[in-house]
């Protein structure tokens, strides 16, 4: 997959996602995609364009139970937030699914040989929603289902690798009893949503198959890389698994004003190549936080450019 090799990257979008109207202010908002489409615009030509799927409820119920799944299309509906934080409109609803859609078209790809990397640049983003509950931005959680799927697909061990500022405590919660899912996160300490202690290792057969690492507030380059360079490639070579999938969360930047760290677009770079080359399985990459508009445009293009070497 290296050198010599012609390395296939799928993008994956759609302009639905446009459609989550978060109002006014809101740090979630269309514009963040707007900023991804208008940095990634000169690069097309490189990539593999390759347009989400609607999610079917079976799709969903993988994760979430239906009482959720209908509690999230009726809200929509009627364009009733969740909660403070985690707003919908009339057509949230149907980019859930697709952003969904978008992970479980990228396991097809890779599953047929089209590509062997993808990045799916999605909104809303999902890592923080648990099996029962909607939050922190997120409606369904894009990455855990998208892991299941890979599963049924015949990729029995997934890690799934978060470097989002903020804790994924719905994929966490998703898959804290499982030995077939290792979670991996680095996130900032202290800092919504509260979880992710780094005594938090698993439950049950679980148990060594979640891998949380706290930064504490303006941590940079140089701490976060030991993480990605020392204790990921051990979590990888005990683990071994089939694909990797990242929850690429880039308001861990130093621009970003919804966090406290000051991790630059190289350190970010850096950590891309870190994962890319921790072993030949193919990589999904699904975007998550990010809230420095300029900076996540410029930040998500210089993932793009590693996953193409």
């Amino acid at each position: 997959m290296q050198n010599n090799k012609i390395i296939k990257v799928a993008w994956i979008t759609d302009d639905i996602y446009l459609q989550h109207d978060t109002g006014v202010g809101h740090p979630e908002s269309p514009a963040r995609l707007e900023s991804i489409n208008r940095h990634v615009a000169p690069m097309l030509d490189k990539l593999m364009e390759v347009a989400p799927r609607l999610a079917t409820i079976d799709d969903l119920k993988m994760v979430h139970p239906m009482e959720l799944i209908q509690d999230t299309q009726e809200k929509s509906k009627m364009g009733l937030p969740v909660d403070s934080d985690t707003i919908l409109s009339k057509n949230s609803y149907y980019a859930a699914r697709k952003a969904v859609g978008a992970g479980l078209v990228a396991i097809d790809g890779i599953k047929e040989d089209k590509f062997v990397r993808a990045f799916c640049a999605v909104r809303p983003p999902g890592h923080h929603a648990t099996p029962t509950h909607s939050m922190g931005f997120c409606l369904f959680n894009n990455i855990a289902i998208t892991a299941k799927y890979a599963q049924e697909k015949g990729y029995k061990k997934v890690m799934i690798v978060d470097f989002d500022v903020h804790h994924g405590n719905g994929t966490q919660d998703t898959f804290y009893s499982d030995d077939t899912v290792f979670y991996f996160s680095s996130h900032q300490s202290f800092s919504y949503p509260g979880t992710g202690a780094e005594t938090h290792t698993g439950l049950e057969k679980g148990l060594g198959y979640t891998a949380n690492y706290y930064l504490m507030p303006e941590s940079a380059d140089k701490e976060i890389l030991e993480i990605y360079q020392d204790d990921l490639p051990k979590s990888y070579a005990f683990f071994q698994p089939d694909i990797v999938l990242v929850s690429a969360g880039y308001d861990l930047h130093e621009s970003d004003p919804l966090a406290q760290l000051n991790v630059t677009t190289e350190g970010i770079r850096q950590i891309v190549r870190e994962i890319l080359d921790l072993g030949e399985t193919p990589v999904v990459f699904m975007l998550e936080g990010g809230y420095s508009l300029d900076d996540l445009g410029r930040n998500v293009v210089a993932t793009l450019e590693e996953m193409l070497k």
